[in-house]
């Protein structure tokens, strides 16, 4: 069985966007696709409607780019504990109130049993400084918090030997 993988919507944007001229964000681009070809098969990836709709948004036909990357992409179901969940890490947790979307990607990848929850959210999602308090609020609600990372932390070791 694959460990399975939450695909949030920075994801996909990064692999249909146009380079960027920022450095970092051109290397993050860079990782994001050279995750996708070389490890995305290790994985069961799963997106949820928060994700569709996210992607739907904007430029037309950005958005049929972005769509065309998650079709093949299992949607997760979202279970009545998501909104419980998502309102705890907002309430009881360090979410501000306008990041009530990055709440609900991270409980409908806990409420889902996901492994990991894949994204460039650094602000409010893969941020080292909420990471406790986001996985003490969901082991207050009986669920375990995914891994957040970002692709660059998934490539896994073979990427990372020197040739």
């Amino acid at each position: 069985m694959l460990p399975k993988v939450y695909i949030e919507t920075t994801i996909p944007s990064y692999l249909t966007s146009r380079t960027s001229r920022n450095i970092i964000t051109a290397g993050h681009q860079q990782s994001t696709h050279d995750w996708w070809v070389i490890r995305r098969n290790d994985f069961e990836l799963f997106v949820s409607e928060i994700v569709i709709r996210e992607c739907e948004a904007g430029d037309t036909a950005m958005a049929a780019k972005r769509l065309e990357i998650i079709a093949d992409i299992p949607v997760l179901e979202i279970p009545q504990t998501v909104d419980f969940l998502a309102e705890q890490l907002i309430t009881d947790g360090p979410l501000p109130r306008k990041a009530e979307t990055d709440a609900a990607h991270i409980a409908i990848a806990a409420t889902n049993g996901i492994d990991f929850l894949l994204t460039w959210n650094l602000r409010h999602i893969a941020n080292a400084e909420m990471q406790e308090s986001i996985r003490l609020v969901c082991q207050r609600a009986g669920f375990r918090l995914p891994v957040i990372c970002t692709p660059e932390e998934l490539l896994g070791e073979k990427y990372y030997v020197e040739g």
